[in-house]
């Protein structure tokens, strides 16, 4: 199994909700096993410049590389891309 792990941080603030709201939309594409959007709490001082996390789980590398081929993953990139100011992406083997 793959975890696709992806952290935003909006432009700005007001952003996060609408920014949330176009990412859920992920959900639609059908090659994850598992998948959610979540605000960060920001309950870690640490993590406070990170807002959204996307967490999807994907049988594969073909599911995850399907998912990312999906025409509503390129839609979604392009209206996200002007709201965020950071982005970082892990894709990791899960440990069994």
């Amino acid at each position: 199994m793959i975890r696709h792990i992806v952290f935003f941080s909006a432009r700005r603030h007001e952003d996060v909700e609408l920014i949330r709201d176009e990412l859920s939309a992920l959900g639609g594409i059908p090659h994850s096993t598992h998948f959610e959007v979540t605000i960060n709490t920001k309950v870690d001082p640490l993590s406070d410049e990170i807002d959204i996390v996307v967490y999807g789980e994907f049988a594969d590398q073909a599911a995850l590389a399907a998912y990312k081929a999906h025409p509503l993953y390129n839609q979604t990139t392009l209206r996200v891309r002007p709201m965020r100011e950071l982005r970082f992406s892990a894709d990791v083997v899960a440990a069994r």
